[in-house]
């Protein structure tokens, strides 16, 4: 069921992307908000009381629907969690950037390329060079493929549709509230980001494997044993230094521009970035799922034997 409920949800969302996401967190950012006007007294364990009230009650509630489905009826169960994967987990969500983007350095328009990466990151680029533009372009899709692809099938694989709803409530609220650059959020937020951090604990390190055994596998390990920790975020640390040594790619390194922070060591090893390298990178993801998927499937053989 869970391997069926994955493949059904990637290829509908191939199919039929979804286009309006965002008016789907239009109520959860209300809500977040208002829990934050109700909890918000600048102290951590007001943080964690609002972060428990608008996690707990519809992953759990899910949990049990779910879990009686499951017993009761399957296919209905099946489809829940087609619908939930559907909601919370793809590649569309940013695979349109990052097309774009190297469809526009192949065709020499550096100008229209600079203007969808600074859409995709909220930051200005417009002195960026083109080997830039994809180095920036390529560290994305890494993140983002992570947080929006394979982190929330680990949490499916292991809790179900509720498991992927745990992470991307997670990821949410620390970015919501963990991420922000309102000194309000001080105290408040720092419990978002410490739950968030535990959650994607394992799922970063099965992601960053998983670019290391589909890629180059001892640069990806030699990258991230040595470079990983220089990188101001662990976790991106981790996973742009895996994906560039896989890769064969250098990534990090300082960006002129506006907004830009200047402690961007060096990650990963090789040429510098370019379109190409951009295409390998769409190669190294889509075989980092299908390695997940082949691992899923014989487990469920060896089930099914057993």
């Amino acid at each position: 069921m869970t391997l069926l409920a994955i493949v059904a949800a990637l290829v509908l969302e191939q199919l039929r992307p979804l286009s309006e996401r965002r008016a789907l967190y239009a109520p959860l950012n209300r809500y977040a908000r208002f829990l934050e006007s109700q909890f918000n007294d600048g102290e951590h364990r007001h943080g964690a009381v609002a972060w428990v009230v608008l996690v707990s009650v519809p992953v759990a509630g899910l949990f049990v629907l779910h879990w009686w489905l499951a017993a009761a009826y399957p296919p209905v169960a099946l489809l829940l969690g087609v619908a939930v994967l559907y909601l919370t987990a793809g590649f569309r969500q940013f695979s349109h950037f990052f097309t774009d983007i190297h469809l526009a350095l192949r065709m020499g328009e550096l100008d229209r390329a600079r203007q969808l990466l600074a859409e995709w990151r909220g930051r200005s680029g417009e002195r960026l060079g083109s080997g830039e533009v994809a180095r920036l372009a390529i560290e994305e899709a890494l993140v983002a493929s992570h947080r929006h692809v394979f982190a929330p099938l680990v949490w499916f694989v292991v809790l179900g549709p509720a498991g992927a709803m745990l992470y991307r409530l997670a990821l949410f609220l620390a970015r919501h509230w963990g991420d922000s650059a309102d000194p309000e959020h001080g105290a408040f937020g720092q419990f978002a980001r410490q739950a968030f951090h535990v959650i994607d604990w394992v799922p970063l390190r099965l992601t960053a494997t998983a670019f290391a055994i589909v890629g180059d596998f001892e640069d990806a390990v030699f990258c991230w044993r040595g470079q990983a920790h220089r990188w101001p975020e662990e976790g991106s640390g981790i996973l742009l230094a895996s994906g560039g040594g896989a890769l064969g790619v250098r990534l990090g390194m300082p960006i002129p521009g506006e907004g830009e922070p200047d402690d961007r060591p060096e990650l990963g090893l090789g040429d510098e970035a370019d379109a190409d390298f951009m295409q390998s990178t769409i190669g190294l993801l889509w075989r980092s799922l299908v390695l997940g998927l082949l691992l899923l499937a014989l487990l469920w053989v060896a089930s099914w034997v057993s």
